[in-house]
């Protein structure tokens, strides 16, 4: 076709084999319609199918249809004028048409844009019907917490209170490597863990702000020979097998923390063991087992052992909040609040003297 050659997407399309080369009606109609618009797709009798106009560029249309005067238009958009023009030079590059006359002492609709305006209104009104829906009737947002009575549910309660019309409701997924598959395939919102544990695929779709350094302690049974003890040095941990959820693959991330914590000192992680669901079995299991395991100093009690920090160094198991990258929710942003604000009441981000951190973690704030 006349004037055609070159256009993307246009060679073999159903319609125009056969068309009168550069006359006809239709003919002069496609040669207008993609005049400077290689992306539009001709599907049927040379009509394009789809521009793929951004919502934007009508806004700023509109606008200037509005005021018609490029200064005002920008004010109002709070925008500077040069990117107004710009947008509107590309949305009549999409069209292949003049929206405006332009004269040093006015701005006019050309007939084209007298016939956009109505559409792009549409449009318009479209979008903002759409966005207000989602705002009206937010969904709830599923946050998990690993397990009960951890620092993660105050933080919980505190972004309920932040955001009392949101709907924020608990889960318990037992380790982040396993929540952030569930938040990567949308069965979750957000999980709280060790960022820097999961792998470099994982945290690519992720998003994190980092909560606070848990410090590290042993739960010990009882009758233990450490149990007496009001703080256990790693040193004095030396030759002992310690629980870490080895074989767990849903809390991955921990057992590698221990592993690193242990690596040098002579103290090993203990072999896999039945996966326990829910306070009562990891109690049973771990009576069963009868060795020392390793928490964070706020584990919630367990019958017939007891809990002491480590110390020499003291470890620190790093926690982040995470979600999907691109998540917009106004109760995620009630959760970013309230970790900020009692990380900062209550010093979580502060990082004990001579403490010790993985080397090299992700998600950690610089020293």
């Amino acid at each position: 076709m006349d004037g055609l050659d070159g256009v993307d997407g246009l060679d073999g399309v159903d319609g125009l084999d056969g068309m009168d080369q550069g006359s006809g009606r239709a003919g002069r109609a496609v040669q207008h319609l993609l005049r400077g618009h290689s992306r539009a797709r001709v599907v049927e009798y040379g009509v394009p199918t789809s521009y793929e106009i951004e919502p934007r560029l009508l806004r700023a249309f509109t606008a200037v249809a509005d005021e018609l005067h490029f200064t005002r238009a920008a004010a109002r958009l709070y925008v500077a004028q040069q990117a107004l023009s710009r947008d509107i030079r590309r949305l009549e590059r999409e069209l292949g048409v003049e929206l405006f006359v332009r004269t040093t002492r006015q701005v006019a609709l050309t007939p084209d844009g007298e016939r956009l305006l109505p559409y792009a209104r549409k449009v318009l009104t479209a979008c903002d019907e759409l966005s207000d829906a989602f705002r009206a009737a937010t969904r709830p947002l599923l946050v998990d917490l690993n397990t009960t009575d951890l620092a993660n549910g105050r933080v919980l309660e505190r972004a309920r209170e932040l955001a009392p019309d949101q709907e924020l409701m608990a889960r318990y997924e037992s380790g982040l490597t396993g929540a952030a598959a569930q938040i990567l395939a949308g069965g979750l919102d957000v999980s709280f863990g060790r960022f820097g544990g999961l792998g470099a695929v994982e945290r690519a779709g992720l998003a994190s702000q980092f909560v606070r350094y848990e410090a590290m302690a042993v739960l010990l049974p009882e009758r233990h020979r450490l149990a007496d003890l009001a703080a256990v040095p790693l040193a004095a941990l030396a030759g002992e097998s310690v629980y870490a959820a080895a074989g767990n693959d849903r809390t991955r991330e921990w057992t590698d923390l221990a592993a690193r914590l242990f690596e040098g000192r002579g103290i090993a992680v203990a072999p896999r063991a039945p996966m326990a669901v829910g306070k009562e079995e990891f109690r049973r299991i771990m009576a069963k087992l009868g060795i020392p395991a390793l928490v964070v100093v706020d584990f919630p009690p367990i019958p017939g052992h007891v809990l002491r920090p480590l110390v020499d160094p003291v470890p620190l198991s790093p926690v982040s909040l995470v979600w999907r990258k691109g998540l917009r929710h106004p109760a995620l942003d009630a959760l970013r609040a309230a970790a900020a604000e009692i990380g900062a009441r209550e010093g979580w981000l502060e990082r004990p003297e001579g403490a010790w951190l993985p080397e090299a973690e992700p998600g950690v704030p610089a020293a």
